[in-house]
């Protein structure tokens, strides 16, 4: 069905040495007798030529479920060539690719195994404690050269290489080896534990909102990691894995990218343990697939009847809104949605359903997501959406859980704003009874920063909440007064009875500092050449200005700044990095200058390395001396926040710029003959409000440097 087994592999696969190759669910009997359950999974769906030998490759996956004894399993999909692993382990993270006592793994005994072309194995049990919600990492050894790679490519997980040569590294503990990095995960299609207390596996069945699109790399906020957040907390809980592929259809498929139905006995009805999928596709069929609602009714009744044939449960999600994203969306395409969406809640084929489209939906205008959840493409939720469709799920329907917490407690607004100084913001905390009966002494907490501050608006507890029913609790908070600008975690947390016996629940949201204008303290100063009123903070090593301009380039040295007299060496380096810049047109500039005297520009050796608003970097600098910055260079693709740096050498300067502090781009190199002795250093910020009339610009700095 999948249309890439190779006829040649199948004198390989005669004479390997595999385990496991044959995986089937299984009952919860079986589960309770020491059968594997699925506690991590992921899609393999490409494949590519790394051209690269002797390597290692050390692979984090945040499991789910836990267990007593561990195994992987390993596909060679998608390939036309066997591949040979010469080693593997597994271990508990210890940050980064640290790995806390390496477990080797066994093949039917043997510590090296030869996977055909479109295979998969199974390693051996491994005893090894894996709490629920931990981070395990894979290390696999590939002797001689590695011709191909397995690969799911949409990992959102740091994933750590060896260099080409690296050698045999899979039982180090600590991880110096590991210096090269991407982010797909490679071979590695499932871990599975047993000896825990899950009463099996939730298989997620979707597209590239479950493969978690837009949702944070490295912090685990696909809605499956929600879902297993959840489940974590029940007396028996459930193993969730996640089939998720980006693009995936129901009615269509590709040579990379097999339908729904083309995939589903491998990736979800061969899931060890499984006992219930969640389906959650037809948003691709329904907008650029081109397919219509019956079409893709019929693949899912396609799928529950298969589903359904193996034993398992079948749950089916609602497809979102998405009308904004690109061009795809019609009223005819609309009213295909809402039938496929009528189907999944009344067509009495799943066994229930998740309302995900109710969920995450504008009530004033259902067609689109609520901007609250949207991650901006308005197909994709942001991490708060991606909490919402978890939460969507009912977990006594799962028939994979037991004795879950009724009581859910969740924040508003969803991303808070909070400015340095000011006088507090309102966050809130909503509890809801989703149980059958009442919970009672119910109680709510923030968890905050150290140094912040809430007050609550009234009681914080309750005696009794009935099911289907909610309480507030509303708090004024206040950031600490040295709280670093930018993102901050402030949590909830709810405990109460619930058939007595005491249960929590908790959430969290990203609180942003935002700075309020102060003084900027010395040795730093200030200086300003706009028409507007210019404002600055400083907090620490962070710096913000407020700027107009109607310019910073040639006829035009419309700017504010903060500076520092005699920094700029006649050899030596300014840097600094530019967090944001908000409020203005896109030609508004943020960055670095140097100059004989800031202050007076036409004093000689001025330059300026700026990142605009939208349209990438700026090198400018005075040729002549006479103060105008007549020389460009520059351009490329704007991005935040970026790293900048001046490398003058007597009247030479050249600029540099990077996106991550460590990979450097050389922008230009230009010759600045009135450069002379120590100048002063400093940052810049200009609203190029020319065509923007009156305009601030908003620019954030934290850090700045100047040395020989």
């Amino acid at each position: 069905m999948l249309g890439h087994r190779r006829l040649a592999a199948l004198a390989t696969a005669m004479a390997a040495v595999l385990a496991g190759l044959s995986l089937p669910a299984a009952s919860p009997a079986e589960a309770a007798q020491g059968k594997w359950t699925g506690t991590w999974a992921t899609a393999q769906h490409a494949a590519y030529d790394p051209g690269t030998s002797e390597v290692t490759v050390r692979i984090p996956v945040r499991v789910s479920a836990g267990g007593s004894s561990v195994r992987i399993r390993l596909t060679n999909d998608f390939t036309t060539e066997p591949v040979t692993i010469g080693h593997a382990t597994v271990g508990l993270r210890d940050g980064g690719s640290a790995v806390t006592k390496p477990q080797q793994l066994r093949f039917g005994g043997k510590s090296e195994v030869t996977i055909p072309a479109g295979e998969q194995a199974a390693s051996d049990q491994v005893r090894l404690t894996v709490p629920a919600r931990s981070d395990l990492v894979v290390s696999l050894y590939f002797p001689g050269r590695l011709t191909h790679i397995s690969q799911h490519w949409m990992g959102l997980q740091t994933v750590y290489w060896t260099p080409d040569g690296g050698g045999d590294h899979a039982s180090d503990p600590e991880g110096d080896a590991f210096t090269r990095t991407d982010s797909t995960f490679p071979f590695l299609t499932g871990v599975d534990v047993q000896g825990g207390d899950a009463a099996g596996a939730v298989v997620a069945l979707g597209d590239s909102i479950t493969d978690g699109a837009s949702s944070t790399a490295n912090a685990n906020r696909r809605w499956p990691d929600y879902l297993a957040g959840r489940l974590a907390v029940c007396s028996s809980t459930a193993g969730v894995l996640n089939e998720g592929i980006s693009g995936n259809r129901i009615t269509a498929g590709t040579d990379g990218n097999p339908s729904a139905p083309a995939r589903l006995e491998r990736d979800v009805l061969s899931q060890p343990g499984a006992r219930t999928v969640i389906l959650f596709e037809g948003v691709n069929d329904l907008s650029w697939g081109g397919a219509t609602a019956d079409q893709v009714i019929d693949g899912m009744k396609e799928i529950a009847r298969r589903v359904h044939a193996r034993g398992l449960r079948l749950i089916g999600a609602t497809v979102v809104p998405y009308r904004g994203w690109g061009d795809w969306w019609t009223e005819a395409k609309e009213a295909d949605r809402q039938k496929v969406n009528a189907f999944v809640r009344d067509g009495g084929v799943f066994d229930d359903y998740a309302d995900f489209d109710k969920a995450v939906r504008d009530p004033d205008d259902p067609t689109r997501y609520g901007a609250a959840f949207d991650s901006g493409d308005h197909l994709h939720p942001n991490g708060t959406g991606m909490k919402a469709f978890a939460d969507a799920v009912d977990l006594t329907t799962l028939g994979a859980a037991r004795d879950c917490p009724s009581a859910r407690v969740r924040l508003t607004p969803y991303q808070p704003s909070l400015q340095a100084g000011g006088k507090g913001s309102e966050i809130t905390a909503t509890v809801t009874n989703t149980g059958p009966r009442a919970v009672t002494q119910v109680s709510t907490r923030l968890d905050l920063p150290d140094g912040w501050t809430a007050e609550p608006a009234g009681s914080t507890r309750i005696r009794s909440l009935a099911p289907g029913n909610s309480a507030t609790a509303t708090w004024t908070v206040t950031p600490a007064a040295d709280a670093a600008w930018g993102t901050h975690e402030v949590g909830v947390r709810t405990s109460f009875v619930q058939d007595g016996r005491t249960r929590h629940d908790s959430d969290s949201v990203d609180a942003t500092v935002t700075p309020a204008p102060s003084e900027v303290r010395a040795p730093y100063l200030t200086t300003a050449t706009t028409t507007e009123q210019p404002q600055y903070a400083q907090n620490g090593d962070q710096f913000a200005i407020w700027a107009g301009g109607q310019d910073l380039s040639g006829w035009k040295d419309e700017k504010a700044a903060v500076y520092l007299a005699d920094a700029a060496p006649p050899s030596g380096t300014v840097a600094a990095r530019v967090v944001g810049q908000t409020g203005s047109g896109p030609s508004a500039k943020a960055g670095i200058a140097v100059a004989n005297d800031l202050t007076a520009p036409e004093a000689g050796g001025y330059a300026v390395l700026t990142m605009s608003a939208q349209f990438g970097l700026e090198f400018l600098t005075d040729s002549d001396g006479d103060g105008k910055l007549d020389t460009w260079a520059g351009g490329g693709s704007s991005y935040h926040p970026a790293w900048l740096k001046l490398v003058r050498d007597g009247t030479a300067y050249t600029a540099y710029a990077s996106s991550d502090g460590t990979a450097w781009q050389q922008v230009a190199t230009a010759t600045v003959p009135s450069a002379s002795g120590t100048g002063d250093a400093g940052l810049v910020a200009s609203a190029v409000n020319l065509n923007y009339p009156g305009q601030i610009t908003t620019a954030l700095f934290d850090s700045f440097s100047s040395h020989e």
